[in-house]
């Protein structure tokens, strides 16, 4: 246990040091999850628990029109049983190893790394960046097609920080909003980098998008449009891919596929915010059968996609029912095998700047067929009847 302390404490002594040198703004946070899981549906007994526990230093300094940025963020993970400590996986858009790993022994992981070490500079109309820093594209909030380079799964809980990615960056803005941008972000090897021209305009009371060039190997195209009418808000996007090493181990499932959602959002006189959305997402499959092919194409490794199906609808909700306390909920329902995921959620603050949320997930659908050869994976039915229910407590701390 004490050697997994040494890079928790190392972090904070060498940062301390460094912003006492150089002047730097300090900021970050301070976070602690332990879900708790119940038994996977035709499977053995999983029941158990997982704690993350993570401390993060963010460090700024304004230098003129310029501006550096730095952040560490070290996580430290705790599973009983072992077989669930598992770090997360490499990033395929960082191009250096600025990260170390510990493993204290079969139930205790330890991942430190600089997640942020960027120059920004911004004069008049031209801003350009350079470094490991966070890129977001897309309008859409739940799941974005346009949001290409580190999207969140869509059940995701901590989405404050997005992760940082090797990356050069040049943005010129216009009136009323619009840009043209040029993006590169680099990957482990040559195969894996991006190379990305972006544009916005606002036209007719709609904020229109567009996006081309080459994601990871894959020649692709995407446009966006977002408005409302009324009080009812409407979002559109469509991402259109030619595949990369085909039907190959380390490929895509597809010679081409497109990644289109519609989403509207809506707020009620009583204060409920709804946030409704339709995904076709075809990276995936629409039968159960190739999940497993699914899982392990390029694009869920990449991160490009987390869900294993077609067709989604997706729907969250939130409602201030306390000045303290906010209750939200997500559901994922996969159109095509009729299983879904529920996820109430309590989110309630503690006091300034530590808040803390208690969750449980619901994943209903067919189980799996059971394998007749022990060892090897069983058949799916569903996606979300293959998974085990889960939930816990979330607890953060921002300074």
């Amino acid at each position: 246990m004490m050697s997994l302390l040494k890079p928790i404490l190392l972090t904070a002594f060498m940062l301390g040091i460094a912003t006492t040198a150089c002047g730097f703004e300090v900021s970050g946070s301070w976070k602690n999850s332990l879900f708790l899981l119940r038994e996977t549906p035709g499977q053995s007994a999983t029941d158990g628990y997982l704690l993350v526990d993570s401390l993060r230093l963010d460090l700024t300094q304004p230098a003129g029109s310029m501006q550096f940025e730095a952040s560490c963020d070290n996580r430290l993970i705790y599973a009983n049983p072992e077989i669930m400590t598992s770090l997360p996986a490499a990033n395929p858009n960082r191009v250096v190893n600025l990260e170390k790993s510990w493993d204290g022994d079969s139930r205790f992981n330890d991942l430190l790394q600089i997640d942020r070490l960027a120059v920004h500079d911004r004069r008049d109309t031209i801003d350009w960046s350079l470094g490991r820093q966070a890129i977001g594209f897309g309008r859409i909030a739940l799941v974005s097609p346009l949001d290409v380079i580190a999207p969140f799964a869509p059940d995701a809980l901590d989405t404050d920080v997005r992760p940082g990615v090797d990356s050069i960056r040049f943005l010129r803005y216009f009136d009323l909003g619009g840009h043209l941008g040029a993006t590169a972000v680099f990957g482990r090897n040559r195969e894996l980098n991006s190379y990305l021209l972006t544009g916005s305009d606002h036209r007719f009371g709609l904020d229109l998008l567009g996006m081309a060039g080459w994601l990871r190997g894959r020649p692709m195209i995407g446009l966006g449009l977002a408005g409302d009418l009324g009080g009812l808000g409407l979002k559109g996007e469509v991402v259109t891919y030619r595949g990369k090493d085909v039907k190959m181990d380390s490929g895509d499932l597809y010679d081409h596929f497109t990644v289109a959602a519609i989403e509207a959002w809506y707020r009620f006189d009583n204060g409920l915010t709804t946030l409704l959305e339709y995904l076709y997402n075809g990276p995936g499959s629409d039968d159960p059968a190739d999940y497993l092919r699914v899982a392990a194409s390029a694009p869920l490794r990449e991160g490009l996609s987390y869900l294993l199906g077609r067709h989604y609808l997706l729907l969250t909700t939130s409602y201030q029912a306390h000045p303290l306390a906010t209750l939200q909920g997500l559901v994922i329902w996969n159109l095509e095998d009729d299983s879904f995921l529920l996820r109430p959620l309590l989110d309630y603050s503690l006091g300034d700047n530590l808040s803390m949320q208690l969750f449980w997930s619901f994943t209903i659908g067919d189980a799996p067929e059971p394998s007749p050869i022990p060892g090897f994976p069983s058949a799916w039915q569903s996606e979300f009847g293959s998974y085990a229910d889960s939930g816990g407590i979330f607890v953060r701390y921002y300074f």
